[in-house]
């Protein structure tokens, strides 16, 4: 059954998709069906991360569930997970059905095709944080592009989504170009790209430095790190309500597992030496972010915006070299991954589905109709902002504090970050709920059933996690005090 799992885990979408390919789009019976296998679909592989959570040994460093597929002389596929990749599984498996749900009804054309990208696209995912294979990585890291580029490409908001998936394509290709290069040199060096064979290799600094450099690009442009995050604005505002919800939710996630897995991991003297300079790149973002959030008047963009800051933080408790910076890091990203996909569902959902607009000064005295949904926006608009007894609150508090022992004066100026995002959340919740409702509105009915079981899918772990946080922590002790050590500098 452990050898088995992971592999589950990848085939059963795939599985999923096979089973859509031959329904047509011409009756109200088969598009309900499509809809039902490709939820069932996403449920059963939540149901497997979950038994595989259940199993897995907190007690060791080592790699768990592992399983190398090797009938293909051509393809050697090694698989397994240990604690820095688990919860982003986790995390993957969780969102998918959020995802296929936001869209429930919204999407009439081309369904079949919407419901197979996401299928693949949780494959795809699963796939990068589960293999064992630095080339393997790149390909599947890589290969999430496609079926965003056709989301967007296909069911965009508008004649802007072009530009959008373009950017989206070009940008993420560009810099992970540079980090291929930098798996061929180590291939070059070494004869094999495996984890555990990399791990335990002493590269000399100066060779660090350049490999360093240009697996970073590649993680700088997906996190996205200031002055290359145009990217994500336009992809968020362009993207399906399901395409925002996922490249908040997980696809940003990628670079944050790839900075723990290659650059702390692989390369700590040369992440040892760049430290400073990833801290200040990450407090211009952070800053820089806030104040355009501040500035919006779209609410997807405001929604956008704040994920580059909240990923500003991450990164600032990814280089902070501290095992409470770490921890925090992991846990806002798992925070930010409920969170900001459910403000996306409030307002490109919700409130776009009703008044078929996302400007917020158009926007006014929605709680007058609305009240369900505003307490339940009110909650999450302060989750976003870091409050007690939420994840990000302890993501972002932890987050600092480790990267004060190594640079007070950065935590002082990431700690900015909380007072930015309450006030542009704030802003953004109090401009729409609050006042009259506008003459322009005309009142419309409160959450239905799946909205609220979205929202209140996501609450549940923002909250629950928020007051218990040993659930995550406890794992994530032993593994990430490795990536405290510094390895001797040495040539190939």
């Amino acid at each position: 059954m452990r050898i088995n799992m992971i592999t589950l885990l990848l085939v059963i979408p795939l599985i999923g998709s096979f089973c859509l390919l031959p329904f047509r789009e011409n009756s109200p019976l088969n598009i309900s069906r499509m809809k039902q296998i490709a939820l069932a679909t996403s449920l059963l592989n939540l149901l497997i991360s979950i038994l595989l959570w259940i199993e897995f040994d907190y007690n060791t460093t080592d790699y768990q569930f592992v399983y190398e597929f090797k009938e293909l002389s051509f393809c050697h596929l090694n698989v397994g997970v240990d604690s820095s990749s688990l919860f982003f599984v986790l995390l993957t498996t969780f969102i998918t059905p959020i995802c296929l749900l936001s869209n429930w009804t919204d999407i009439t054309e081309k369904l079949k095709y919407f419901l197979i990208s996401f299928l693949i696209l949780e494959t795809l995912q699963i796939a990068a944080f589960v293999v064992l294979d630095l080339l393997l990585f790149y390909i599947f890291f890589e290969s999430v592009l496609i079926p965003l580029f056709i989301i967007i490409l296909t069911w965009g908001a508008s004649s802007s989504r072009i530009r959008a998936a373009f950017l989206l394509f070009l940008y993420t290709l560009f810099g992970s170009l540079f980090m291929l290069l930098a798996i061929m040199t180590i291939y070059h060096y070494l004869g094999s790209t495996d984890f555990q064979l990399i791990s335990l290799t002493e590269i000399s600094l100066e060779s660090q430095k350049w490999l360093w450099l240009a697996f970073f690009l590649a993680f700088a442009i997906k996190t996205p790190i200031w002055p290359l995050n145009t990217w994500l604005i336009k992809a968020h505002v362009e993207a399906p309500l399901a395409g925002s919800i996922l490249l908040a939710g997980t696809i940003l996630k990628l670079s944050t597992y790839g900075i723990l897995r290659v650059l702390l991991n692989f390369l700590p003297d040369a992440t040892n030496y760049f430290s400073p300079f990833v801290q200040t790149l990450a407090i211009i973002s952070l800053i820089y972010a806030s104040l355009a959030t501040i500035r919006q008047s779209d609410t997807k963009a405001v929604i956008a915006y704040s994920s580059v800051a909240h990923m500003a933080v991450i990164t600032l408790g990814l280089f902070s070299n501290s095992l409470i910076g770490l921890e925090g890091a992991v846990l806002l990203g798992l925070g930010h991954g409920f969170v900001s996909p459910a403000l996306f569902i409030c307002v490109g959902g919700v409130i776009y589905v009703r008044y078929h607009t996302r400007v917020i000064f158009y926007l006014k005295g929605l709680a007058t109709h609305l009240p369900v949904f505003t307490t339940l926006f009110l909650i999450f608009t302060l989750a976003n902002a870091g409050i007690p007894l939420s994840l990000n609150f302890l993501g972002e508090q932890l987050s600092l504090i480790g990267l004060w022992d190594r640079s007070p004066i950065s935590a002082a100026l990431g700690a900015t970050g909380i007072l930015f995002s309450a006030c542009y959340s704030l802003f953004l919740y109090n401009r729409i709920s609050y006042g009259s409702l506008s003459p322009n509105l005309k009142p419309v009915k409160d959450l239905d059933r799946r909205e609220f079981i979205l929202l209140f899918s996501l609450l549940v772990p923002t909250l629950l996690l928020g007051i218990f946080p040993n659930v995550v922590l406890e794992a994530l002790h032993l593994p990430l005090s490795t990536l405290l050590y510094i390895v001797p500098s040495s040539t190939f």
